[in-house]
Order: C-alpha cells, then structure tokens, then sequence
C-alpha cells in the first residue's frame, strides 16, 4: 500500500426512498492506486455486502469503470452497487456521455438508465441458464425447510453472482422460511413467491455465504435481473412488476422489473445516507 490519503466516499442506501430501509453499499471515489488487496481489506472493513471502486474508463463507451466487492472475493456483477455507485457518481458532478449512463465492469458494459426519481440497469446476459439438477433441488428444500414437492420450479440464475433460484407458492411460505445455514452454506440462493393484493407482486429473499456463515442480503439487484429474465419469458410473472425484499430482516426492498424491446430492466431509487472521505490507500 501506498501512502494513505483521503478519497472522496459515499454510502448509498439502495431501492428505497427512505434511508436505513434498503440495501447500503459503500463507494470509494477516484479510486487509482488502490491494489486489489486494499479494496478487499477496505470492503470487509465496511462490513457491508459490498463495496465498490470508481475509477477511469477502459472501454471507449463506458463512463466509468467499476470495480465491485464483497467479503472476501471480488465480483463481476452485482445489482444493488450498479445502482448505488451510478448514484454516487452523478451526485459527485458526473456527466454521461450519451441518453444512458454505461458502466464498465467484470461481465462488461452495463446500461443504466434514468426513469423519473429512479435508475434502471439492463440486466447482463445470463451466464448459466436452465433447471437445477435434482439432486440440488432437494438440498435447497431441505436447506429452506421445504418439501421437494413445494418447490414448484427452480432454475439457474447465474449473471456474475451464480444464484441457483426456486419459486415457491407464495409470498407468505417465502417470508416463512427458516434456512438452515450448514446446509445452504456454500450456496448462492434466490427464492420469489408472488403476492395477490397489496403494492407488490412478488416476495424476494436472497442467501449467500458470508464471513460469518450464511448471510441473508436486503435487496438483490442481480438476483432480482436473472428471476425477471427467467420468470417473465416463461409466462410466470407479467411484464412489469414490483418485488419486495428484505421484510423478512425489517427492510422495505421495493424492486421495479420491466422488459421492453431492449430486454429486462431493474430499477429502483437511491439515498446518499453518509457522505465525506475515506482514508485508504
């Protein structure tokens, strides 16, 4: 590491209107000169999911770049700090070059486009597609507390993170789940239930491993991305509609999911929550 020096940072709380009700992520400005092992030691410092690095363009039609970490591995992809981060630097003064913004990033060039109070990313291509094997199957229903039969369709839903996903019922079993963190702990899990009623259509948990076991996230852009681009091609889900996530751990997540020619798009709004310098590098 070089000599320290404060950077310019922003904590931004994500798919809520409101702070302290969605998902942080923790975003280091002008980010040049920092190695990889600093940002990881600065991103498990957060004690956050994430933590995300700006810096410079590589790619001729980007605007920026980004590099986006969770404890203990960095990532490709990930929804909620593609938002955050695009949050983050046009409150800093930046300027996109053309109608959307476009981040370059560890599965390429990412669009994000603003739709009134809210920004939309373009869901990446999936990496892996197509159903779980059994044997999977029955051990995320046991994991979840399930029965094989209560899962009523399940698929890959790898953009970057390799979320393996299931649809249950309800929105009601979904919140009532209890996994079982020996189980699903080296797992990437996503689990959506619709809703009939209410100001959502669907219920979205999300679990992954994290440094202390199984860690539960509040709001999942990219896991929100592969189910819309599963479910809503499949007849299963409509073409516009609202997740919720995190009620099951007192967060308010509202996900906004539309396809349009140009393929699936995940919204939602962002607060600046703490703003100022880090010391790092």
């Amino acid at each position: 590491m070089g000599a320290s020096q404060p950077r310019l940072f922003s904590q931004v709380d994500v798919f809520t209107t409101a702070p302290l009700l969605g998902n942080p992520v923790a975003v280091v400005h002008d980010a040049e000169g920092l190695d990889t092992s600093t940002m990881q030691t600065f991103t498990d410092w957060t004690n956050l999911s994430e933590a995300t690095f700006l810096l410079p363009a590589t790619h001729p039609e980007a605007d920026y770049r980004v590099r986006i970490f969770c404890p203990a591995r960095e990532l490709p992809f990930a929804g909620h700090p593609t938002l955050g981060t695009a949050h983050a630097w046009l409150a800093s003064g930046g300027e996109a070059c053309g109608d959307d913004i476009v981040q370059e990033c560890g599965v390429g060039l990412v669009r994000i486009r603003p739709r009134g109070d809210r920004l939309a990313f373009q869901a990446p291509p999936l990496r892996r597609s197509g159903p779980l094997e059994e044997d999977a199957v029955e051990r995320i229903a046991g994991g979840l507390g399930l029965r094989r039969d209560e899962i009523l369709a399940h698929q890959w839903c790898d953009n970057g993170p390799g979320w393996q996903a299931v649809l249950l019922e309800d929105a009601e079993q979904v919140l009532a789940l209890r996994p079982d963190p020996i189980l699903l702990a080296d797992l990437d899990i996503g689990v959506i239930g619709p809703r009939v009623g209410g100001d959502t259509d669907a219920e979205v948990r999300a679990f992954f491993p994290g440094n202390s076991g199984l860690t539960e996230d509040p709001v999942t852009g990219s896991l929100n991305a592969a189910l819309a681009q599963w479910l809503i091609p499949a007849g299963l889900l409509p073409e516009s509609y609202i997740a919720a996530q995190g009620t099951a751990i007192g967060r308010a997540g509202r996900v906004y999911l539309d396809r349009d020619q140009d393929g699936i798009w995940v919204g939602g709004s962002s607060v600046t929550v703490l703003s100022g310098h880090a010391v790092i590098g």
